[in-house]
């Protein structure tokens, strides 16, 4: 069914009960085209563009859990371009113009909310790094504007401006930035593919990966042996589990991000807004709750969920910025699983085997990257070739020496 306000009202005068599942259940065929490894946004993207864009519809995405279930329900939603180096900005603006007209192409509502996102900067020297990074941005057609003082308490009055550690003096605002609605971003993914005759295949867990003569020819799974032309590994934190399989070691650690969500609040902040002093960012949802984040824990994990060490942390930061947020309560909290990669940057990239493709290490970019990473995969797969936004996420850029460390953290995956 295509959603439209004519199907909404019409479906009102029947009760509602003439909507129909927006995706099916099927069981796995024995073969497939494409293989696509995580029922994540990317790995639902990648499905998506392979049978929009290069008409390869004969794919199936396989979840271990539910769809969803991963880092696509488990973030704080922020989408922005607001990038520095050459390898990421183009991609990650080429990403946002997705984000602008997505809603549109898969015919599901996102509620994506351009809002705009704030970088405040509280000293000399990071006013200069935010005029470098906003004419980086402006040289890649991204949107950029850097606000004094004056300009930032116009927007957002509530701030500590006038703290004796982190005063703030100004801040780098891209307009086009904002905030979609996570989980529904997963479910307009799966509608389109599904729709374009992909398989998604849930509670399906990859065991092993079998290879023949050197090429992947398919998945062992909890559901019997499914042959494949081609394999996606899309896993996010669990990359390196899934390419072990394959006897291939990734330059990735996993780690734990939290992220928390406060009691409903008559609206508050109008914008996104993060820390220029400590790693914190803030916006607040539809329904009235401020949700924000930080740091990574920095012990390596593969559970959903973190310590109390990290939302002390957080907390500090939080209240630092906004020193109103004292007298919030915290309602609940989250956590991702993040493919912490060696210098902060994705991989999207062929490996050694024949006809086995990977995409992770999406540290902190994960979720604002979901479109152009899946864009890219597809486009990986389908020509055995980059797409140019991505053509510098190869996965021996480390053995080159040709990193791409947007964050100056060296190659120590929990510095970025």
């Amino acid at each position: 069914m295509q959603y439209s306000a004519l199907s909404v009202f019409l479906n009102a005068l029947r009760g509602n009960k003439s909507w129909g599942p927006a995706w099916r259940a099927p069981e796995p065929k024995p073969h497939y085209d494409v293989v696509v490894v995580g029922g994540g946004g990317h790995g639902l993207a990648t499905a998506y563009y392979l049978a929009k864009e290069f008409g390869i519809t004969n794919v199936a995405v396989l979840e271990k859990g539910w769809l969803g279930s991963g880092n696509i329900g488990r973030n704080t939603t922020i989408i922005r371009s607001n990038y520095l180096l050459d390898g990421n900005e183009p991609f990650y603006e080429f990403s946002l113009k997705l984000w602008e007209g997505l809603e549109q192409d898969f015919n599901f509502n996102a509620m994506v909310s351009q809002r705009g996102v704030l970088n405040l900067f509280h000293s000399d020297a990071q006013r200069d790094a935010y005029t470098r990074r906003g004419n980086a941005m402006l040289l890649q057609g991204a949107d950029a504007q850097l606000l004094d003082r004056d300009e930032v308490r116009a927007m957002v009055p509530f701030l500590g401006f006038d703290s004796a550690r982190f005063p703030i003096q100004g801040g780098l605002l891209q307009r086009r930035g904002g905030t979609v609605r996570h989980d529904a971003v997963a479910w307009g993914y799966a509608r389109g593919a599904d729709r374009r005759g992909v398989d998604i295949i849930q509670n399906c867990e990859v065991t092993g990966i079998r290879r023949e003569n050197g090429r992947v020819v398919g998945v062992e799974t909890s559901k019997g042996f499914i042959g494949c032309g081609k394999l996606a590994l899309t896993a996010a934190g669990n990359s390196t589990t899934v390419a072990r399989m394959a006897d291939i070691a990734l330059p990735i650690d996993s780690h734990v991000l939290q992220a928390f969500v406060s009691e409903g609040l008559k609206p508050f902040i109008d914008n996104v807004v993060t820390f220029g002093a400590g790693h914190f960012y803030i916006s607040q949802s539809d329904k009235g709750g401020l949700v924000f984040g930080g740091d990574i824990d920095g012990y390596n994990s593969y559970a959903q969920r973190g310590n109390l060490a990290a939302v002390e942390h957080v907390m500090e930061a939080g209240t630092a910025m906004i020193p109103g947020l004292s007298r919030i309560r915290v309602l609940r909290s989250w956590g991702g699983i993040m493919d912490m990669s060696m210098d902060g940057s994705p991989i999207i990239d062929r490996t050694h085997i024949d006809n086995l493709y990977l995409n992770a290490g999406w540290c902190y970019g994960g979720f604002k990257a979901t479109p152009a990473s899946g864009w890219c995969t597809a486009h990986l797969v389908a020509n055995d070739a980059p797409h140019p936004s991505a053509a510098a996420f190869r996965l021996n850029r480390f053995k080159r020496g040709y990193l791409i460390d947007e964050n100056g953290g060296g190659a120590q995956p929990n510095l970025h």
